[in-house]
């Protein structure tokens, strides 16, 4: 009975297609005013719900800068050894770990908005407690619960970006979240360098608020609702996405068309991902945040002072050279993302990051032989200048943008935690693993960084397919070869 009646529900739905698109058409042949596609309308309700988005993605970033410029305020007032501090830095992967698990489930359950203010609640918790810590459970404790938050909005930003911009834009407007990290620990950095610790921890809070408070002014995400049979509400936000006046009648259709040929043929959950029709999105998106990660990110972002002062350069005019670079950079990426196209940047990006190891390496291999003392500085500030340079460019975003488009929505929730797990497994394999490499072999730990990073190109260049100017719909039919 419910198969006869999910039945009569398709062939409705696919009858309302026909019919408006003969309705498109007789206004086309009478000369009548075309309305412009819905698909490629850009809106200020759009441009307001993504800025509103990417706070998350503002507070992300404060969270991965906070631990640098207040490791001698916090070591000094708390006491903190060493180690302890340590832990604190390497808990916040922890909690994002844990977050990473569940965020696809929580997206799914209370939708992406809901998921978005779940996350900041977090977050703000997690700051205040850090603000108010008398000793280090307090502070591990915050720094746990906005690791929670960040690894559900490191999922569900990038995801509600792309279910609500058309396909000509949806590229630029995804990458302003990696945009906004790059400004999050710029800024942060900035102010822990001027400010007590616990003042920065509570102006971190400010960005939390301005997203918890943005969420109530706009809409869901009509392929959520729609996903949940919402479909009144669906038509409405659409409506409301691509303005008033826009036809959405066809991008409606094929939205609801396609998610209820998936219901037909898949299910969401761990096990289904393994179904050969979903082998190649999971291998491409889990295959590029290994690559991103295992590139060296973290070892070049947490140990950046470092690096500079065992090369014998000034940390501070590198740190700072580091940031202007990272938001230049990402900036240009948002720019040509959807006019050059997600594998150019991508292979651009992975070879300038393989460049930067062989430069940073070489620089550390020529300071073993005690020769050429005069140009190792520069050359290992180029060399991490041209990595983090590049990384940003393509590497940074681009990964997340891909993962939103290619899981149809039916798996996305499962597909989607499964790989942001991913991502934070190989970003902490990375940061406690870095200092080990390096006290093994400094010039050796960037050259197998730079031949990872060579590998990456090889899999880009083979594996990765082009998703610029494609509808949601087209890209996941294309991966999964079913048909829309």
């Amino acid at each position: 009975m419910e198969e006869e009646e999910e039945s009569i529900t398709r062939s409705l739905l696919l009858k309302q297609k026909l019919d408006s698109n003969h309705q498109w058409s007789s206004i086309s042949d009478h000369g009548g005013v075309q309305l412009s596609e819905s698909s490629s309308t850009t809106t200020s309700i759009v441009v307001l719900s993504t800025l509103v988005a990417v706070c998350g993605s503002f507070t992300f970033g404060s969270a991965v800068g906070y631990s640098s410029p207040s490791e001698s305020g916090i070591e000094d007032e708390l006491g903190l050894t060493l180690a302890e501090y340590s832990i604190f830095g390497s808990i916040l992967t922890i909690g994002g770990m844990l977050g990473a698990i569940f965020s696809g489930k929580i997206a799914d359950f209370i939708g992406r908005k809901g998921a978005m203010g779940v996350s900041e609640i977090f977050c703000i918790l997690g700051w205040l407690a850090i603000v108010f810590s008398k000793d280090v459970w307090w502070l591990d404790l915050g720094r746990f619960l906005v690791g929670c938050g960040i690894g559900v909005l490191s999922y569900v930003v990038p995801v509600y970006i792309s279910e609500i911009t058309p396909k000509n834009v949806r590229g630029a407007f995804t990458s302003l979240s990696e945009l906004m990290i790059g400004c999050g620990k710029a800024l942060t950095f900035l102010i822990g360098s001027l400010v007590n610790w616990r003042t920065v921890a509570l102006i971190a809070i400010i960005p939390c608020l301005v997203h918890l408070l943005g969420l109530f002014f706009i809409p869901e995400s009509p392929r959520w609702l729609a996903k949940c049979g919402r479909l009144k509400e669906f038509e409405a936000m659409l409506q409301i996405l691509r303005g008033e006046n826009a036809d959405i009648s066809e991008e409606a259709a094929d939205i609801i068309e396609y998610i209820e040929n998936l219901r037909w043929i898949s299910e969401d959950g761990v096990l289904h991902l393994f179904q050969g029709k979903y082998a190649y999105s999971v291998m491409v998106a889990v295959g590029l945040m290994a690559f991103q990660e295992f590139g060296g990110l973290n070892g070049f972002s947490f140990y950046t002072s470092s690096i500079f002062e065992l090369a014998g350069f000034s940390s501070n005019i590198g740190i700072i050279a580091a940031a202007v670079v990272q938001i230049l950079m990402t900036t240009l990426g948002v720019l040509l993302i959807d006019k050059c196209g997600r594998r150019p940047l991508l292979m651009i990006s992975t070879a300038g990051t393989c460049l930067g190891c062989v430069l940073t390496g070489f620089s550390f291999f020529l300071q073993d032989l005690q020769i050429g003392k005069e140009v190792i500085p520069i050359l290992v500030l180029i060399g991490v200048l041209v990595y983090l340079g590049s990384f940003e460019l393509g590497m940074g975003g681009i990964p997340w943008i891909i993962m939103s488009e290619i899981f149809p929505i039916t798996i996305k929730s499962s597909a989607g935690s499964i790989v942001t797990l991913v991502n934070w497994i190989c970003s902490w394999v990375v940061s406690y693993a870095f200092d080990y490499l390096f006290e093994w072999s400094s010039a050796g730990t960037f050259f197998i960084f730079a031949v990872i990073c060579g590998m990456g190109i090889i899999f880009i260049n083979k594996l990765i397919p082009e998703t610029k100017g494609r509808t949601l719909e087209e890209i996941q039919a294309s991966f999964t070869h079913i048909q829309q």
